[in-house]
């Protein structure tokens, strides 16, 4: 018997291979254009931070921040300390400047620290100010008391300067909320998004290309967010000490943060088939992550994508996570229903898509009648 060569596979053209590498070198550039975007064009804007003290000081803020476009604060009055300080663990605002005799700065390290390094910053030139204008006082003081004695009068102490130098008053830098121990800088918790996006893709992938049957695929996706959510706090809590609050309530957090991805990822599967995947994977990691400000606060993103990363899983989710973590006065409802909004949707969309494609499956009903018996015919008489 001959031998028959096989056939050998065509070259691939050379002009598909060239496109090939223009199409690849640019989704890459897409891909590190999203994730360095909202780094590249933050900038401290907006923040809401209170604040209280004479009227005159506080006009003398107002203006030069009135000079700066955009301005970095957002000040909003406060009536006392104890009012500033119920308001930033409530998440209302990231920290406030107390003027008066004793100069003070509040600011939650907790709830960002690039604010709260804003907010030191804040400190630091209002203390050059203070010691500015105390110098310039004592000056004019000095020259008053030496032109006096030169010209043989008795010098005319100010109110206060009888007995010496005035003090010149200390702002002080309070950390209302800090962060935990494990977590100086606040990287970890920035970073906690990750395996939350992560795992929630991990899992609707895995799922839909693993296990047969939409109602098999949301019941492993249950059980993998109550595990996940459990090992990843597990990890992140006790073992290194990134997050700090109630354990349990972190790990709920993580395991509806991960089903919320999941249920999206499986219900675009089961409603478009496998490009579904992809559409929910681009989303999710290349839209919804770069916006959700889970490391800088929403205002510094350009307007109006950080508020619009809120209305996505990552956003609601690290939103979330540093709130049960690190304020538990602060409200969260929009934030579960935001998550709970997912997995209903996500859900809804496998329930759709199993129903069409079973619909589309199932054979016609006039298929499903019975053809009529034929008779057989009578075989021909041999004589």
């Amino acid at each position: 018997m001959a031998h028959t060569p096989e056939a050998t596979p065509r070259p691939t053209k050379w002009g598909f291979a060239a496109l090939f590498g223009v199409v690849g070198a640019l989704v890459v550039a897409l891909v590190v254009m999203a994730f360095v975007w909202p780094t590249a064009t933050a900038e401290a804007q907006n923040l809401p931070v209170g604040i209280s003290g004479p009227d005159e000081a506080v006009s003398a803020i107002e203006e030069v921040l009135a000079e700066q476009d955009p301005s970095p604060l957002a000040l909003e009055s406060v009536d006392s300390r104890e009012d500033a300080v119920q308001r930033i663990e409530q998440r209302e605002l990231y920290g406030a400047i107390l003027l008066g005799d004793q100069p003070e700065v509040l600011l939650a390290s907790a709830a960002s620290p690039a604010a709260a390094q804003a907010l030191r910053g804040i400190a630091t030139q209002l203390q050059s100010r203070i010691d500015d204008t105390a110098q310039k006082a004592l000056t004019a003081q000095l020259t008053a008391i030496v032109g006096a004695l030169q010209a043989g009068q008795a010098p005319q102490l100010p109110d206060g300067a009888a007995g010496g130098i005035p003090e010149i008053p200390t702002v002080t830098v309070t950390d209302v909320v800090p962060l935990a121990d494990g977590d100086p800088t606040g990287s970890g918790i920035g970073a906690s998004l990750f395996p939350l996006v992560l795992g929630g893709m991990l899992a609707g992938i895995l799922l839909t290309l693993l296990v047969q049957g939409v109602v098999r695929r949301l019941v492993g996706l249950l059980v993998f967010g109550v595990v996940a959510g459990a090992l990843i706090v597990l990890v992140m809590q006790t073992w290194f000490g990134i997050l700090a609050g109630d354990w349990l309530l972190n790990a709920a957090v993580v395991a509806t943060s991960v089903t919320a991805t999941g249920a999206f990822i499986i219900g675009m599967a089961a409603l478009i088939g496998p490009p579904g995947i992809g559409i929910a994977a681009v989303v999710t990691m290349l839209i919804a992550n770069p916006i959700s400000a889970a490391a800088i606060p929403v205002q510094f993103l350009p307007e109006p994508w950080g508020a619009v990363g809120q209305w996505f899983v990552p956003g609601a989710s690290a939103n979330l996570l540093r709130s049960t973590s690190y304020f538990p006065d602060a409200s969260t409802t929009a934030q579960w229903l935001i998550l709970a909004a997912w997995i209903v949707g996500g859900v809804l969309l496998a329930l759709i898509g199993h129903r069409r494609n079973a619909a589309e499956l199932a054979p016609a009903p006039q298929q499903l009648e019975r053809e009529p018996e034929r008779k057989p015919e009578p075989e021909p008489v041999t004589v």
